[in-house]
């Protein structure tokens, strides 16, 4: 396979490897678009938001190690990797009066939930920002059994309209709300791409003063969802598996993303080696 981090130069990114390699591979690039918006004016943590409505969810020690949930393990050179990614983000995310960022790989299997759930992790770290995750993978939803939440909410009757904010979201911690989903819908596509969404999404930023939201979405080969929720989102990172995405398949959906949106880069996931010191 072609050498993918060389190929972004954006941003790229390996797992479980050693630090020193991490932080020589690791870059976001600020892109042009979107830089004519004006500075960015979130809600203040107004007393009287929707965060307290929230019910709890607790993560166990036994699911982040049975899972590779490995933000907040300092002693993981992986964790270092989480944490580089989210300064950078949020450093690009702040330039730029940012807020929502989608992640997708081009096929399925190659990590984008986990690295979505560490990323938001390492994102409630930070003690003055909130931070929310969505499974919006309508097709295949995966953050509840990563996660181990076995009460979650349909996303789709929340996307709809029909649920609101404390019956689809749990709080993992102080501030980070999570959106789980065990049930796929059908008509995906359709739903993402509907009024009805971009006004729950919209109403959810308001009620939880949000700073950053996270949207773990499909494969960007598979189906035209991410294309269909793009308009919701102000920038994307693709995440691509070592020794299984092509160079084809990154050039493909970087090309597509960035006609439509702005991309951030490329996380290589599943690397086995880093290169010799």
């Amino acid at each position: 396979m072609a050498d993918v981090s060389h190929h972004a130069g954006d941003l790229a990114m390996s797992i479980g490897i050693r630090p020193a390699f991490l932080h020589e591979a690791l870059e976001i690039r600020n892109s042009d678009r979107g830089r004519e918006q004006a500075p960015d004016a979130r809600p203040s943590f107004a007393k009287d938001n929707a965060w307290p409505s929230l019910k709890e969810f607790r993560l166990s020690p036994q699911t982040r190690a049975a899972h590779g949930i490995v933000a907040g393990n300092k002693s993981d050179p992986a964790c270092a990797a989480f944490d580089l990614l989210r300064t950078k983000l949020m450093q690009t995310l702040k330039q730029n009066g940012w807020r929502s960022v989608a992640i997708t790989s081009p096929m399925p299997r190659c990590g984008k939930s986990l690295v979505a759930v560490n990323l938001a992790l390492s994102l409630a770290e930070l003690e003055d920002t909130r931070t929310v995750l969505l499974d919006l993978d309508l097709r295949n939803p995966g953050l509840a059994t990563l996660l181990e939440m076995d009460a979650s909410p349909s996303m789709e009757f929340f996307l709809r309209g029909e649920y609101d904010v404390a019956d689809a979201l749990r709080l993992c911690g102080k501030n980070l709300a999570i959106g789980a989903n065990l049930w796929p819908a059908r008509l995906a596509s359709e739903i993402l791409q509907g009024e009805a969404a971009a006004k729950a999404l919209k109403t959810m930023v308001q009620d939880l003063s949000a700073d950053v939201v996270l949207y773990d979405m499909t494969s960007m080969l598979t189906h035209d969802d991410v294309l269909a929720f793009l308009p919701n989102v102000d920038c994307v990172i693709l995440v691509a598996a070592a020794e299984q995405s092509t160079f084809a398949e990154i050039d493909a959906c970087e090309r597509m993303l960035a006609e439509r949106t702005n991309v951030l880069g490329v996380v290589l996931n599943k690397c086995r080696h880093g290169p010799a010191y």
